[in-house]
């Protein structure tokens, strides 16, 4: 038997992780997308088949129903690309819950999604869009040739509609390579600067996020040589001060079957729940959720390296400094 790889992550806490009061609940619907890019830890794109089903959605809406859960985070692949996208906004908002789509923009122009900037206005949906770069060479490289010109375009659509201004549209940036992102703050001042003078767009907030050393961007590390070396980078940038605000700790990861992770990156790598089988939405019990044990890895050090990364950016205005 191949003995069992050891925990570094485990080892630096020194004693287990535990979820505080749920806050956000991450419904990931699949890994079905328009893109394939090279950063992406869902592996996600066109040939990918597994999508959420009605009957699932329903399940999960009717879980939701029975919390005081304030945040829906939809995530993929495209999450939009899914046929019951709509049908699931519109059952969680009828719930009276804020609800996020993490869009990558370039679903706006795919047949059949050209009403889809006007639904999520119309249901005043919290809009966190892709853009890794506010230049067209590094967004290219990493999420394909004319990606760029299509989520400005799709910008501008949203900025028509209100969002950036009215209606909240939050742009996420990740690095291209194995390094980590940039200080949050000034990354945004640059992006809002270039994407006003150039485009005339606004925003509200740059959300930078670390890559993860998991599926399609850890087979880049290692065909390149590098998956050590980023190992490395993030254990050495270690931030003790990061800890706290991890986004295992208030928002509970769900997969395209109803099956429940701590998180979307402990979802790609099947690290799901288990009480003597796999624990799906409907069989846990929302009151025994807060103070339970998260399941942690090595790849924990991706999100808390530097100033820490979540699914809302930077956790820390300011990292601390490497060792």
């Amino acid at each position: 038997m191949a003995p069992v790889a050891a925990n570094r992550f485990a080892e630096q806490l020194g004693k287990p992780l535990r979820r505080a009061q749920t806050e956000i609940l991450q419904i990931n619907v699949g890994k079905l997308c328009n893109q394939t890019c090279g950063h992406c830890h869902v592996n996600a794109g066109p040939g990918r088949k597994e999508i959420m089903t009605r009957a699932t959605v329903d399940r999960v809406v009717d879980w939701l129903a029975q919390t005081d859960i304030p945040k829906v985070d939809i995530t993929g692949g495209a999450p939009e690309i899914i046929p019951d996208f709509r049908y699931l906004v519109e059952r969680v908002k009828a719930l009276k819950r804020h609800v996020m789509d993490r869009c990558n923009l370039t679903i706006f122009f795919e047949p059949g999604h050209e009403d889809l900037p006007d639904f999520l206005a119309r249901h005043e949906i919290e809009v966190i869009a892709s853009l890794p770069c506010y230049t067209a060479g590094n967004v290219d490289a990493q999420r394909g040739d004319g990606v760029f010109d299509k989520s400005i375009r799709a910008l501008q659509w949203l900025n028509r509609l209100g969002y950036g201004t009215r209606l909240p549209l939050n742009l996420v940036y990740n690095p291209l390579g194995a390094k980590l992102p940039g200080p949050q703050a000034e990354l945004e001042a640059d992006y809002k600067a270039e994407l006003q003078a150039h485009f005339g767009i606004v925003f509200h907030r740059l959300y930078t996020i670390t890559n993860m050393p998991i599926a399609r961007f850890a087979a880049w590390l290692r065909h390149n040589g590098e998956y050590d070396h980023y190992m490395d980078l993030l254990i050495a940038n270690f931030n003790p001060s990061s800890v706290d605000g991890l986004m295992c700790r208030n928002t509970l990861s769900i997969g395209w079957r109803g099956e429940v992770y701590d998180c979307d990156f402990n979802q790609m790598l099947d690290l799901q729940w288990q009480d003597g089988r796999p624990l799906f939405l409907w069989d846990i019990n929302p009151a025994s959720i807060a103070d339970r044990a998260i399941i942690t890895g090595d790849h924990c050090f991706g999100c808390t390296a530097g100033a820490g990364s979540s699914c809302g950016g930077a956790i820390l205005k300011t990292p601390c400094p490497s060792p």
